[in-house]
């Protein structure tokens, strides 16, 4: 019998969550998110993370696996999510992946192998010379050694700078050179892919916007407010997540309430035109254009026509 795995994907609010639950009720699956902000615990209202009842019973994994203190990691989520995955297709239990992070599942499909992390002191001494130094110290190192990274990552973007040195001073191999080798590679697994989207993109923005509003009466600003008094930085990875950070402005006052929700609407309208064009780029996917006011139904019945097509192929 042909292993069942089928990869969800689409921009954020298309209703991904929903189709992901009903399919694996149907097929009696398990359910691997790759939302990288649905990992961090307490943090739940913002990243729209499904509570037990949108859950229904079906095992959710990759979900509250991190303290929000955390800088999780792509190459973490991987590791940790591939070693669930290996144990599924073990017990050749059916899988439903589902979420919006663009590299998570990527890589996690392509099965993506990472450069050693570095030793301990290399990333702090780095660092340390960024701060005392400036940037342009180690994007002349990087020239050197890599040109083709130096010239891709602007020096804005310091943890980038930071880590195609890291690379190199830990493997001899460039950024360019590792990530060369890793895409030539066969994918380690097949999916069946399935993508949400809207006809009319207005209709989806609608939808963003009314979440942002359910969000707050849910209770954001209050979530937001505990993470910031159980001692979680404002510096955190976590908390520069769409939703998060726009409240921290608010809670110091920086910004009114409805200045922060019609910013988080706004960036959430952008992070879906950005999930847009990087799931567009597979043209494995199955799109299910879905209408103003979808039949999700219909939904759910498509993507098992689909399905049962691609277990006789």
């Amino acid at each position: 019998m042909k292993q069942t795995m089928i990869a969800i994907v689409g921009p954020t609010a298309s209703g991904k969550t929903r189709l992901s639950v009903e399919l694996a009720s149907h097929l009696g699956a398990e359910i691997i998110s790759f939302d990288s902000m649905q990992i961090y615990r307490g943090m739940d209202i913002g990243t729209a993370k499904p509570d037990p009842e949108e859950q229904k019973g079906i095992p959710h994994h990759m979900i509250d696996v991190a303290d929000p203190r955390e800088d999780f990691s792509v190459s973490r989520y991987v590791e940790q999510a591939d070693g669930i995955l290996q144990s599924l297709l073990a017990q050749n239990k059916p899988v439903v992946l589902v979420g919006g992070t663009g590299l998570y599942i990527d890589s996690l499909i392509s099965g993506r192998e990472f450069a050693p992390l570095p030793q301990t002191g290399r990333r702090e001494e780095l660092t340390r010379i960024a701060r005392e130094q400036g940037i342009e110290v180690l994007m002349e190192q990087l020239r050197s050694v890599d040109p083709e990274s130096a010239e891709r990552i602007h020096p804005s973007n310091e943890k980038r700078v930071i880590r195609a040195l890291e690379i190199y001073l830990e493997s001899g191999k460039t950024m360019t050179q590792h990530n060369l080798e890793t895409q030539s590679k066969p994918p380690k697994y097949k999916p069946l892919w399935i993508g949400l989207d809207y006809v009319n993109r207005e209709a989806l923005y609608s939808r963003i916007d009314r979440r942002v509003e359910r969000m707050l009466e849910q209770g954001l600003a209050q979530e937001v407010q505990q993470l910031l008094s159980q001692g979680i930085p404002d510096t955190a990875t976590a908390m520069q997540a769409i939703g998060y950070k726009e409240l921290v402005g608010y809670l110091q006052g920086s910004c009114t309430l409805e200045e922060a929700k019609e910013t988080i609407q706004r960036s959430s309208r952008r992070y879906a035109k950005r999930q847009r064009t990087w799931f567009y780029r597979n043209p494995a996917v199955n799109w299910l254009m879905l209408e103003d006011e979808p039949n999700f139904e219909k939904v759910f019945l498509q993507t098992v026509s689909i399905l049962s097509t691609f277990d006789k192929a």
